[in-house]
């Protein structure tokens, strides 16, 4: 997820219905919380969609899992990621992932 684009992309999205919300969501959640050196962008991500799974938080997904992926996410991983996490978040949330995620996974060979 790269800074050069956040710092108004929440104040474009909803700025006009909750203007504090996306200043916050611009200024701290992806102005800072995203750009701390400690973890890279590749794996806040996976704990993101991780965290977005166990919740069931679908609608977050179809933000969230293209940035993973352009954050270094690998299809082949986002798919493991989801595999797993069926285990530790509930076979129906894995479903629901892996149905918000299919659209952007080339399919397997047999």
């Amino acid at each position: 997820m790269s800074n050069k684009s956040a710092p108004d992309n929440a104040r474009k999205s909803f700025g006009d219905v909750a203007p504090k919300l996306a200043e916050i969501s611009d200024l701290v959640l992806f102005g800072d919380v995203w750009e701390r050196p400690g973890l890279s962008k590749r794996d806040r991500s996976l704990v993101t969609c991780a965290a977005l799974i166990a919740l069931g938080k679908t609608e977050q997904m179809d933000f969230h899992f293209p940035r993973a992926l352009e954050n270094g996410v690998t299809q082949a991983e986002l798919v493991e990621l989801i595999t797993h996490m069926a285990f530790y978040a509930g076979w129906p949330n894995a479903m629901s992932a892996i149905a918000k995620a299919r659209p952007l996974l080339a399919p397997t060979k047999p």
